[in-house]
Formats: structure tokens, C-alpha cells, sequence
């Protein structure tokens, strides 16, 4: 790895340091805020997440090579860890390091928006459903239930062996499509409480109509429920889209999924385990630090704690 490389690495170690700080003095200012950040992995979760989108970001700064160059087949394939290759290569004489940066654009980028059509989703249904109840609760909570039943995996699957080939923005539809039926009962409970609160009582005395009640009046009130959701999701969609690509029905190859890196890899895991190794344990960081920001924001947006 050249000066500049370890340059942009170190660029994005502070800049991950600067998002926390920064988070950290805004959060300050309020009581939530600060029950967040006395939440113990709070602080170490947002470190993670900012230096993982600051390589996505930084990718080609940051990877010393092209994602899809093979170096030398004959003499680099399967190099360990070293100085030049901060992360070993794999099979391909590919830089596992390069990947691995490469890889995150994908694994963040199909998580975030596949997580924001999954919330938008649940959140409708579950505020339509709230709202109007009777035979519009009963016919939107039983197609809920259905969906809740079908293992999400095996419906994902289904459709991509049927389908053949899956894009990228096809696969983020998918899994977007498939996972808002726990959102959705989140967000019916809530809307059930709320809408029997003055504040929406006031806004129908005054004319408003019930897309405007519920749109500006009811779902921003519920928004509690629905960030922590969105947050602990995003940690599963991406085990999930590494599942899939590592079954080779994801991120078609070469281009660097984790899942994908670790399918590549596992053939040889005695001889170079770098190559799958670093992968996983990619995965298992982004996925543990989202896990750990959404139980922070889960006890910071608890309204039994309003008082602490």
C-alpha cells in the first residue's frame, strides 16, 4: 500500500472520530441525547458506522487497487497479509483489502435503501390501518400476518430462482418488499394510542382530512418506534444479502459483496483464510455496531425514561 493509501485510511479514522464528536455535542442539547450516549456501545456504534460509510465514500482513495483487478494469477493469487497487501488476495490475485472497501458501498447501499422501503411501507400500512380500523385493520393485519408467517428467506429465494438473474436495484426492491410486516405492527399500535389524543381531535374539529391527520399529525408522533426499527433492520438486511450472495443468488460475481468474498473464499479456508475471513468479520462489525446504535436509540426514545 502506497503513502497516500495509509493517507485516506487515516483520513477516515478521523473523520469516523469527528461524526462522533460532533454527534455527541448535538446530542448534548437534549435529554434522549444524552441517554444515548450513556448507553455504553453508543459511542464505539457510531465510530464503526461513520468509518465504514468513509471508506464506502472514500472507496478510491482508500483501496489501493481496482476492485476487479487481478494483479498476477501466477504469482500473487493467495498472498497473506503484508505490507503491500494490507489484507492478503484471494484466488484471483485480487487485493482482499480493496474488496472489502469496495464491498461496503454495496453491503450499506442495499441495506439503507432496502431498510427506507421496508419503514416506508410498514409505516403506511401500519398507519392506515391504526387510523381507520374495522375491516381496514382486519384485512391489512391478516395480510400482515401472512407475510409475518412465509419465512422471508425461502420467499426471497423462490422469486430469485424463478427470476433467473437478479439486478442490484431488483434485489433491493425484493428485500424491501418483503420485510415492512414487523414496521407495520409497530406503527399500528402507536397510531392506535394516538389517535385518540387531543392534538388529533383538534386538527379533525378544524377540517383536516384524514391523509393530512395521519401524515402530519400522527406518524411524526410515532416516529420513535420507527427509527429504532429502521436501525436494528438495517443489520438484518444486511445479513441477509450476504446470505443470499453467498448462496449465489445476491450481488452477481465478481463484484465485491461480502457474502459473494466469502463464497470465494471458503473453498480454500485452510490455505488462505484471509480471504474469507476478513469478509465475515467486516459483516459481523457493521452488523454489531448497528445492533448497538439501535439499542442505544431504543432506550434514548423510551417514554418510560422521559424522567432520567
Amino acid at each position: 500500500m502506497s503513502v497516500w493509501t495509509w493517507l485516506a485510511l487515516a483520513g477516515a479514522v478521523v473523520a469516523a472520530l469527528a461524526v462522533v464528536a460532533e454527534v455527541r455535542r448535538r446530542a448534548a442539547a437534549s435529554a434522549p441525547g444524552r441517554r444515548f450516549f450513556r448507553h455504553p456501545t453508543a459511542a464505539p456504534g457510531i465510530f464503526v458506522l461513520a468509518f465504514f460509510l468513509a471508506i464506502a465514500l472514500a472507496a478510491p482513495l482508500v483501496a489501493p487497487y481496482p476492485w476487479y483487478l487481478q494483479i498476477d494469477i501466477v504469482h500473487v493469487a493467495d498472498r497473506p497479509p503484508s505490507a503491500r497487501f494490507l489484507l492478503g488476495t484471494d484466488l484471483y490475485s485480487r487485493d482482499v483489502w480493496s474488496r472489502i472497501v469496495y464491498g461496503a458501498r454495496i453491503s450499506l447501499g442495499i441495506g439503507t435503501l432496502a431498510m427506507l422501503l421496508a419503514v416506508t411501507v410498514g409505516a403506511a400500512v401500519g398507519a392506515v390501518a391504526g387510523y381507520f380500523r374495522r375491516w381496514v385493520d382486519t384485512t391489512l393485519m391478516r395480510l400482515v400476518d401472512v407475510g409475518l408467517a412465509m419465512p422471508r428467506i425461502f420467499v426471497l429465494l423462490l422469486v430469485v430462482a424463478l427470476w433467473g438473474h437478479v439486478s442490484v436495484p431488483l434485489l433491493v426492491l425484493l428485500i424491501g418488499l418483503t420485510g415492512w410486516f414487523g414496521t407495520s405492527r409497530l406503527v399500528r399500535a402507536e397510531v392506535l394510542s394516538l389517535r385518540e389524543r387531543e392534538f388529533v381531535a383538534a386538527a379533525r374539529a378544524l377540517g383536516a382530512g384524514p391523509t393530512r391527520v395521519i401524515f402530519r399529525h400522527v406518524l411524526p408522533n410515532a416516529a420513535a418506534p420507527i427509527i429504532v426499527s429502521a436501525a436494528l433492520g438495517i443489520g438484518n438486511v444486511v445479513l441477509l444479502e450476504a446470505g443470499l450472495s453467498f448462496l449465489g443468488f445476491g450481488v452477481p460475481a465478481p463484484r465485491p459483496s461480502w457474502g459473494t468474498m466469502i463464497a470465494e473464499g471458503w473453498p480454500k479456508i485452510t490455505a488462505a483464510p484471509w480471504a474469507s475471513l476478513f469478509p465475515g468479520l467486516a459483516i459481523s462489525l457493521l452488523v454489531m455496531a448497528l445492533n448497538a446504535v439501535g439499542d442505544a436509540l431504543r432506550d434514548a426514545l423510551d417514554p418510560r425514561k422521559e424522567a432520567a
